[in-house]
């Protein structure tokens, strides 16, 4: 599989301006619905109650700019898609300098940075520069231009169920609700687009359900748990919310609210041995896990992120300086490595009562001594808590080896009729 794709499919849509609603959301998810077809299009009325929430107006916008009396322009939206505060109202107006800069928002420790500021619930309007942008605006009178809409529409987002032979399902999560940047926004979605495709090339004959959801952050996660929170809850085994994994830096993973879930066991196993690994629990949540693991519906989901804590983060700079396709294919790996497992066996068993006579099927050593049982530690472990009821995430924490090491032994013992 190329592993530029996932790079190029982030720099197509880039561009796009995406928002809780509105028409690029739609251009975005429509983009995905092509590269898996599977992907199917939800859509929640303005006004439906999801939970304590209701679906608000659809938003779009066509342009907005500040101009000088000079002619002189700032802050253009199509220069820039972040120079406007999301969902800000329409307006067409001249005001005083003083007037203008009550509705600008710069990002004051970030000085060069253009902040990314959203007003979904509340009716505003607003513009968002540098610091040094905001200080370099000359004397005098402005004209404010934002050519926006806000009217009964629809909140969109699409799923798709890959069909296993047990109905229980792994879940993938990731949000479309952010503009031009690359990690915050379009790393996720990207990221969940090519497990898709990895799934339905290397596991046609898959044994488990595989769910996949991309939706606007918060607002989209609660409508889906409102329509299918049933099914979730009665199916969903091991879930994972994707967000910010385009970078290099780190690796990072937020637990579930109880940590201690099949998602968590994976997650830990699969980032042992990478370096600079950053673990946060559930009060130091910030994306969907919030919602698929708030009390009452507590599904067995975490978070996995490259570096979660970035200085690029919502502001202009989060751009492909910070998103590469080493980063996205470090990420890739990680999750590639928890399905493999999970299709190879989630749940290892001895076909053998008491300690397995490795000796005789050459996978021990037949002239004992201190020290020559090294290599076989991983093996004999992997035996020992092989029960039927650890997971084999589980087994690699305990045995503090790596998943890979791990998933081989099963392989090795399997073929030898020592595993189930």
């Amino acid at each position: 599989m190329n592993k530029s794709k996932m790079l190029n499919w982030a720099k197509d849509l880039f561009p796009i301006y995406r928002s809780i609603t509105g028409n690029g959301t739609r251009k975005t998810l429509s983009y995905f619905e092509k590269i898996n077809p599977e992907l199917k299009r939800l859509k929640f009325k303005t006004g439906k109650k999801v939970f304590d929430w209701v679906i608000p107006k659809e938003w779009n916008i066509d342009d907005s700019y500040i101009e000088h009396e000079s002619g002189r322009r700032f802050a253009e939206f199509k220069k820039c898609n972040l120079h406007i505060v999301g969902y800000s109202s329409a307006i067409n107006k001249k005001i005083s300098k003083n007037k203008l800069l009550e509705h600008v928002y710069t990002q004051k420790n970030q000085k060069n940075a253009i902040p990314y500021v959203t007003s979904y619930y509340k009716q505003r309007w607003g513009f968002c520069m540098s610091e040094n942008q905001k200080k370099k605006l000359p004397k005098g009178n402005y004209k404010v231009v934002i050519k926006s809409s806000l009217k009964k529409g629809t909140l969109d987002l699409s799923h798709a169920i890959l069909k296993g032979k047990n109905k229980k399902e792994i879940f993938f999560t990731s949000y479309i609700c952010h503009p031009s940047m690359a990690n915050n926004e379009l790393s996720g979605p990207v990221l969940l687009n090519k497990i898709m495709q990895y799934i339905k090339l290397n596991y046609p004959n898959r044994k488990y359900t595989y769910r996949f959801v991309l939706a606007p952050e918060t607002i989209g996660a609660i409508a889906y748990l409102s329509k299918f929170i049933k099914i979730l809850k009665s199916n969903v085994i091991c879930g994972f919310n994707l967000t910010m994994v385009g970078d290099e830096r780190a690796y990072s993973y937020t637990s579930s609210r109880k940590g201690n879930t099949i998602a968590d066991d994976a997650m830990k196993s699969a980032l042992m041995g990478l370096k600079n690994v950053k673990m946060f629990s559930f009060l130091d949540r910030y994306s969907d896990e919030r919602q698929y693991c708030s009390p009452g519906i507590d599904l067995p989901l975490c978070s996995f992120s490259r570096s979660r804590k970035y200085p690029e983060y919502h502001t202009d700079k989060d751009n492909f300086n910070v998103v590469t396709e080493k980063g996205l294919e470090g990420s890739f790996q990680v999750i590639k490595k928890i399905i493999d497992c999970i299709e190879m066996e989630l749940y290892p068993k001895t076909n053998i009562l008491a300690e397995p006579n490795l000796g005789k099927r050459g996978l021990y050593p037949t002239l004992s001594q201190k020290g020559n049982h090294n290599s076989v530690q991983i093996r004999m472990g992997l035996i020992s808590q092989a029960d039927g009821d650890t997971n084999i995430f589980k087994i690699s924490q305990l045995l503090k080896k790596p998943l890979k090491l791990i998933c081989n032994e099963y392989k090795l013992l399997k073929s030898k009729k020592i595993l189930k």
